[in-house]
């Protein structure tokens, strides 16, 4: 969505027809609509009381992740009583990898005083499947964010229209 409050889009009525479809009284960009859905996302996660399931976190993360064309390495921070923080894309990659540094990750949860995170990345393969890298930065986040009493709940694969929880398989 255009950021500069100067040049607001105007969607004009949305109009709901009988197979359920939105439309718009003009055209608007799909990038737009996505910006849009994305802002009532993060409207709706800070109300959510607590952040402490796949299921939850799921909706929220894809929403975010998904249509990125390179992988992108995310936290979602929390507080002692999972309730949401922030939403940060830490690091980008390439289609096929990213580089993630614990001591950034580290840094991070610091400067926020988090006391637990949801980790969450992209397979811009649209495979949901954690990869033997995944599993290595998971252990390694989880050791090096134990040594600041920051708890790792999950780690959240987006892959086209599928989340994978890595906590789910016993990997976090």
């Amino acid at each position: 969505m255009n950021q500069n409050p100067q040049q607001a889009i105007d969607f004009g009525a949305f109009v709901r027809d009988a197979q359920g479809r939105y439309q718009t009284a003009r055209p608007v960009a799909d990038d737009d609509v996505i910006e849009l859905a994305r802002q009532i996302l993060d409207a709706r996660v800070r109300k959510v009381d607590v952040m402490d399931s796949p299921g939850v976190a799921s909706v929220y993360v894809m929403a975010k992740l998904a249509g990125h064309k390179s992988e992108v390495f995310s936290v979602l921070w929390l507080d002692n009583r999972h309730r949401v923080i922030a939403f940060e894309e830490m690091f980008n990659g390439t289609i096929d990898g990213c580089s993630v540094h614990p001591r950034e990750v580290v840094r991070r949860a610091l400067e926020l005083n988090a006391a637990a995170c949801m980790l969450a990345h992209n397979h811009p393969s649209g495979v949901a499947e954690p990869s033997m890298a995944d599993v290595q930065i998971t252990r390694k986040l989880k050791e090096s964010l134990a040594l600041i009493d920051v708890r790792v709940i999950d780690h959240l694969i987006v892959g086209g229209a599928e989340v994978t929880s890595m906590a789910e398989r016993g990997q976090v």
